[in-house]
């Protein structure tokens, strides 16, 4: 799923837009209020002010507009202190209103590194952190249960279905060895149940997926991408597709098995949907922000755009939900695209002008160690 691009625009943290009102209020508060003396100061009869006082009859003179000149003088000064006032009164106000929503921001970075056992119980006054705070951890609470029920039924189904098949396929064996069989029979009865047998371990690996986040360990995406590229030098010559590689160091933090689940499943599908006499390239390398990229290309068939936009979807292959060959169940590239998200990535398909397809793995550099 797309996400909708984020306008660009200044950072501005809460805290700083809590303090500068706050401070703003007070300044336009105390503005009033001086505007407020100013006026009424304007309603003294303008004749010169004198002491009451016969021994201070040296004093000067103080007429209105004197006063007023001082007055707007003196307010000046106020506005100013006011404001130094505002501004620091407000940041550490300001700090302490906002240090619940800190500690559900570090809960939320929690929950998106993998912690889903991670909770923020919140305590103090029931107001509305305390109450966002509840309701994200009762969220939690829903998450981890659905995540533990996939997970055992994902356990269940793996014994449940393997089982059966795993009869099937010796009682196939069993009736190759029986006098009067038909060998055409058994053999087609064998593909059928070993392509079952391949359907279920993807199915699997699949809601394996789903129910799991990665494990962040650092690798170099070389490494599971060149053991995927060995594994299908055998398949690349039988089909005869020419299959090269260019692979150099990008470090990314990830989960080895899951990368090389991706890597295996991009270079079969650069083999199996191709042409006779075709090629293949993988590479990998760094971009210039240091982010790894995985990249696949191959001949084949010409897409169209509105195809390879669904090339994702479940059971959904190339040349549509049926393929001639039997080989492959439409799950590769799903897998793949819950892959790269497991891991924080983007994944890109293009069709290539000539036939075939280009796909672009881009997953997050490796974080420096401090």
């Amino acid at each position: 799923m797309s996400r909708a691009p984020r306008r660009p625009g200044l950072p501005v943290s809460a805290r700083l837009r809590l303090t500068l009102g706050y401070a703003a209020f007070l300044v336009v508060a105390g503005a009033a209020i001086l505007v407020g003396v100013y006026v009424v100061v304007r309603f003294i009869p303008d004749y010169p002010l004198t002491s009451s006082d016969p021994s201070l009859s040296d004093v000067g003179i103080t007429s209105r507009g004197e006063i007023l000149s001082a007055l707007v003088d003196v307010s000046l000064w106020v506005l100013a202190a006011l404001a130094v006032i505002g501004l620091g009164g407000g940041w550490l106000l300001a700090g302490w209103v906002l240090r619940p929503l800190r500690r559900i921001d570090a809960a939320v970075r929690a929950v998106a590194a993998g912690g889903l056992d991670h909770r923020i119980r919140l305590e103090g006054p029931d107001d509305e952190f305390r109450r966002l705070a509840d309701a994200f951890d009762h969220m939690l609470d829903r998450l981890q249960d659905a995540f533990a029920v996939q997970e055992r039924f994902a356990a269940n189904a793996s014994h449940e279905l393997r089982t059966p098949l795993a009869i099937t396929a010796t009682m196939l064996d069993v009736a190759r060895g029986e006098p009067g069989h038909d060998p055409a029979l058994i053999e087609r009865l064998s593909r059928v149940n070993a392509r079952a047998v391949d359907l279920t371990e993807a199915l699997l690996r699949l809601a394996d997926v789903d129910a799991v986040t990665a494990a962040a360990r650092p690798l170099d995406l070389a490494d599971p991408v060149g053991r995927a590229v060995e594994e299908a030098a055998e398949e690349a010559r039988r089909r005869g597709v020419d299959l090269r590689s260019d692979l150099r160091a990008a470090p990314v933090t990830g989960d080895a098995e899951l990368l090389l689940r991706l890597a295996d499943n991009l270079v079969r599908n650069t083999l199996r949907h191709n042409i006779g006499e075709g090629w293949a390239r993988v590479s990998v390398d760094r971009d210039r922000d240091g982010s790894a990229v995985l990249r696949t290309e191959n001949t084949g068939a010409t897409l169209s755009p509105e195809s390879v936009a669904r090339l994702t979807e479940p059971f959904l292959r190339g040349e549509g939900r049926t393929r001639r060959d039997g080989e492959g169940h439409g799950l590769g590239l799903a897998l793949v695209s819950r892959v790269v998200d497991v891991h924080g990535g983007t994944l890109t398909l293009e069709a290539r002008p000539g036939g075939g397809l280009l796909v672009t793995v881009v997953l997050p550099a490796r974080p420096q160690s401090s």
